[in-house]
Order: C-alpha cells, then sequence, then structure tokens
C-alpha cells in the first residue's frame, strides 16, 4: 500500500497518474509528459507523418504508435461510397505507418474500428497510461482510468518526434453520480442530464473524475460513453478509478500485460485511486434516481431535457443573451416554444459512433428492436464501433435482427457522426442519433440532431418520432 505522512494532503488520481509521466517541469503548472500510447486515424495520422517526414524526422517510438482508419471511410458494403479523398487519406496512412514501423489495424482486420473503441478492446488502454490521439474524444479513454486527451496537429507530430507533450495541469473536478438507474435509463442519459444540469463549459479548464455508486455499479463500456462526453462538458479530460471490473475487462486483451507483469501491473493500477482524503477544486453531487431517459432539444448538448420534457418558451427567459441563444436553436431546429418533445417526427435514426457502438449499446438497441419494424418515414442506420463489435454482433444474430426490423447494418467506422463520404443527414431533416454532438450542420448542412441512448434511438425508429423507451420495454 501507498504511505505518507500524516500531514500530507491527500492526491487525486490525475496528480498520481500525471506527476508518474512529468520528464520536466516547465513552470509551476506546466509540465513536459511521457506519452504511453499515441492512437491515430486517417484524418490526421498521414498528415502528422508526412510532416515528420518533410523534416527528415523519424518516428520516436513507432512501438507506441497505433493507427487505424475510421473517420474517412465509408461504412456502406465494402466501403463502396469512399470518397478520392477519403480513399487518399486511406492510402496515404497505409504507406506511411508501413514505412515508419508503426502497427496499422486495416480495414476488414481485427482490431479495425473507431479508434476510441478499439484502443479499450485490444488492451492498448490500461489504467495509469498516459494516452493521445488528434481527436477530442480521446477522453473515452479515461474510463479506463487512463489520462487521456486530445491533441491538435502540431502537437501531433511533436509526440510523433518526441514521444512527450508540454502540457498545462488542469484543475480537479469531481462529480459524484449516486443512486440507482431506473428503468429505461443508461450511461448516456446520466452524462447528457450532468451537461444539463451545470452547462456545456461546466468542465472547461478541469480533467473530471467521474465517481459515485452508479459509477461503481455500471459495467466498462457504460463507464466509456461517460468519459466520452467530458469534452462536451468542455473538459479536456474525463477518469473513472480503476477496480476489479476494469482488471476483469483488461485481463488476456491482445496488449494487455500476461503472466507475473499483469500481477505487477495490477499491483500498481490498485494505487491510483484518489485518496480519501483528497480534495478537488469542485465537486458535483448528481441524483441518479431523479434521471428519467434524456434527449436534446437544441444546438448543444446543454439543451436537453428528459423525454417527458419540453421545448424550452423563450419568452419565460429573462437573460437576453440566453433568450437569444435559445431562440437560435429553436429556429434551426424547426421547434415550437414550449411543445411536448415527444412526439417530434423523426427522419433519421443513427445508432453508432465512439460514444455508442460497443456491444452493450447494440444490445440494448436490438431489446427494443426485436419484433418490430422500424417506420416508413424514418431511415435507421446501426453502425458498429469496430470489426470485432461487427463480428461478435453477427454472432449473436443481432445484425439479422436489425435488418429484420428495417435497420441498415453498416461497416465499422466513425459514420454519420460527422457526416463524412456523404453519411449526411439531408437538409432540414431530423435525426435521432447516439452520438456526442448536435452542433449546427454536425450530421449535415442544416441537419437537425438529437442526442440520446442507443434504446431511445431504437424507440424513435420504431415510433417515427421521439418516444419514451420505457413505453416500450418489454
Amino acid at each position: 500500500m501507498e504511505t505518507r505522512g500524516h500531514t500530507a494532503p491527500g492526491r487525486t488520481m490525475l496528480a498520481k497518474i500525471w506527476d508518474q509521466h512529468v520528464i520536466a517541469r516547465i513552470s509551476d503548472d506546466t509540465d513536459l509528459l511521457h506519452i504511453d500510447r499515441h492512437l491515430l486515424h486517417d484524418l490526421g495520422g498521414s498528415r502528422g507523418l508526412l510532416d515528420l517526414k518533410s523534416r527528415n524526422l523519424p518516428v520516436h517510438n513507432p512501438e507506441l504508435t497505433f493507427a487505424t482508419p475510421d473517420h474517412a471511410i465509408s461504412s456502406a458494403r465494402g466501403r463502396a461510397g469512399t470518397s478520392k479523398t477519403g480513399l487518399e487519406l486511406l492510402e496515404g496512412l497505409r504507406a506511411e505507418t508501413s514505412a515508419s514501423g508503426i502497427t496499422m489495424f486495416d480495414i476488414d482486420q481485427p482490431g479495425q474500428g473507431i479508434v476510441h473503441v478499439i484502443g479499450p478492446e485490444l488492451g492498448l488502454s490500461l489504467p495509469g497510461c498516459l494516452i493521445v490521439c488528434g481527436d477530442s474524444h480521446t477522453c473515452t479513454h479515461g474510463g479506463l482510468g487512463a489520462l487521456a486527451f486530445g491533441i491538435g496537429s502540431s502537437e501531433l507530430t511533436h509526440v510523433l518526434a518526441t514521444q512527450a507533450l508540454i502540457q498545462r495541469r488542469p484543475k480537479t473536478m469531481r462529480v459524484k453520480f449516486e443512486g440507482r438507474m431506473s428503468a429505461g435509463v443508461t450511461p448516456k442519459d446520466l452524462i447528457l442530464a450532468l451537461i444539463g444540469h451545470v452547462g456545456a463549459a461546466g468542465g472547461t479548464g478541469y480533467a473530471v473524475e467521474f465517481a459515485g455508486s452508479a459509477i461503481r455499479d455500471m459495467g466498462i463500456e457504460g463507464r466509456l460513453t461517460i468519459c466520452n462526453l467530458s469534452i462536451e462538458l468542455g473538459a479536456k479530460m474525463g477518469m473513472v478509478a480503476p477496480d476489479d471490473k476494469t482488471y476483469d475487462f483488461i485481463r488476456g486483451r491482445r496488449y494487455a500485460p500476461k503472466g507475473a507483469i499483469w500481477e505487477r501491473a495490477v499491483a500498481a493500477w490498485r494505487q491510483l485511486p484518489s485518496d480519501a482524503d483528497a480534495v478537488f477544486g469542485r465537486e458535483v453531487t448528481i441524483d441518479v434516481n431523479k434521471i428519467i431517459p434524456q434527449i436534446t432539444w437544441g444546438i448543444s448538448p446543454e439543451h436537453v431535457v428528459g423525454v417527458d420534457g419540453h421545448v424550452p418558451n423563450p419568452a419565460d427567459i429573462t437573460d437576453p443573451a440566453r433568450r437569444t441563444a435559445i431562440e437560435t436553436a429553436i429556429d434551426y431546429m424547426g421547434l415550437k416554444p414550449g411543445a411536448p418533445i415527444a412526439g417530434t417526427p423523426v427522419d433519421w435514426v443513427f445508432i453508432g459512433s465512439c460514444t455508442n457502438s460497443r456491444m452493450s449499446d447494440l444490445r440494448a438497441a436490438a431489446a427494443i428492436a426485436r419484433g418490430r419494424k422500424v417506420a416508413p418515414n424514418v431511415r435507421a442506420w446501426v453502425v458498429p464501433g469496430s470489426e470485432t463489435v461487427k463480428r461478435e454482433a453477427m454472432a449473436e444474430g443481432l445484425d439479422k435482427l436489425f435488418t429484420e426490423a428495417g435497420f441498415e447494418w453498416r461497416e465499422p467506422g466513425c459514420s454519420m457522426c460527422l457526416a463524412a463520404n456523404g453519411e449526411v443527414v439531408a437538409p432540414g431533416q431530423r435525426s435521432v442519433s447516439t452520438s456526442n454532438r448536435n452542433f449546427i450542420g454536425r450530421q449535415g448542412p442544416q441537419a437537425r440532431t438529437h442526442l440520446a441512448s442507443p434504446a431511445m434511438a431504437a424507440a424513435a425508429a420504431i415510433s417515427g418520432a421521439i418516444a419514451d423507451v420505457r413505453t416500450m420495454e418489454r
């Protein structure tokens, strides 16, 4: 066990992991950090490697760098819809990773998929690791007790060249989810409710540690979903302390420690959770018992209500700036002020993304879809998060269940989350999506996006409108 003096203050998990990675102190709040895992995808990976090549610099630690195509490839069968640019990015990633000795998980190979899905499933993402990727949702990996965050293009090149990065230490925030989730409520609902409570800037400047009884009771895939939306909270990093569930999830995975090293690793990981007397810069407690299934109505993740709620009425808001923002959102979304959100007709349903495309997500959606049919007015897609998820789902017959219900079963990738390769919601059409962003144009120009859980998305597909999944559960 870790020991410390009686007068020494307790340390947070952030402090423990951070301090283990400091190469050099730059200033009181800024350090040069060693990077344990660098993940690349097709949108930025080949460009970073080409940038390095143009400077005649080798990749510093190719064995710590891993790549996969996900953003720019089509999710159509055979990748038939991949654009010319997408194909060029794919070929560039193949060529440059091969030349640099970097492991790449290519299309149709076990391991390929959304970068934030494959890291955990391969055992690349481990407790105490410092993980970076040129993608803001890298915070997802914090669900395993890692310190993970997105980096920009110049930082990406810097990590390739040095396996290190200068970072300012963030403030600490702890969010406790206390209580038990009611029927129909999922981890996605918890994090959306939190964002609605504290706002999309509520975590700005913080590394957020998610804790409480609901987190302890939650499976690992749910914790990954919670951490995924840390960036939508304004936080660069989100984390959950590792526990026996974490170790059981990691054990035996391809890149996980083996044998005696495994035992040593677990012993070290058990020291990572924040000390009981650790002090956080901000504390928030959420009563999970009061949360019902959530759905966004506007153009920010903080524009969220319970499915039994209503679109806000700007006339009820006294703050002029907030009133204007809500008027803008309602106008863009084509909604009526004060109207119930349930019953709003939808055109599209997208089940996928690094937020909700794992096996537990597909099973939850399948439980609603089983024995039912997608409404005639809805086009619904299911996009598994990885080749491994796809194969496991097919082994369980989920692909047939979805297709028999009228969903389209697609190939692994980011797909409609970011409107890549023409996989878009048409202008003015409305989508219920299990992804993480509902900004203007996120799923296509003038597309209207409502964020929800996989079960809520499936309920919308079957109903043809936003619906309370609790009325459809068997």
